[in-house]
């Protein structure tokens, strides 16, 4: 069942979707978008959040609660990197089970 339209016909003319052909329904759709929008930006965000943590870890000058602070830092990035894994392999596993994917990678 298609859910977006990919071609009409009006007055005898063909016009088609500029959307690709295998984005005919909502599911690919978020699959896309996930997999090319939210995914790497998450990525990026993590990045950014280990370097903040490695910084304030260098500059703690021995002090426990600036070490502290970047270890909650370190630790908040490795649950991050967790999730984002698992989140990762969860829509897979759904595109696999409704048939828009084939399998896990």
């Amino acid at each position: 069942m298609l859910y977006l339209a990919q071609k009409i016909q009006i007055d005898g003319q063909s016009i088609s979707s500029p959307l690709p052909d295998n984005l005919n329904n909502l599911g690919s759709i978020i699959s896309r978008i996930v997999n090319f929008f939210l995914i790497p930006i998450a990525g990026v965000i993590l990045l950014l959040i280990f370097i903040w943590a490695g910084y304030d870890f260098m500059m703690s000058e021995g002090s426990p609660e600036k070490i502290k602070s970047a270890q909650a830092k370190i630790t908040t990035g490795v649950i991050g990197i967790i999730l984002l894994v698992s989140s990762f392999l969860i829509v897979r596993v759904i595109e696999m089970i409704f048939g828009i994917r084939s399998g896990i990678f």
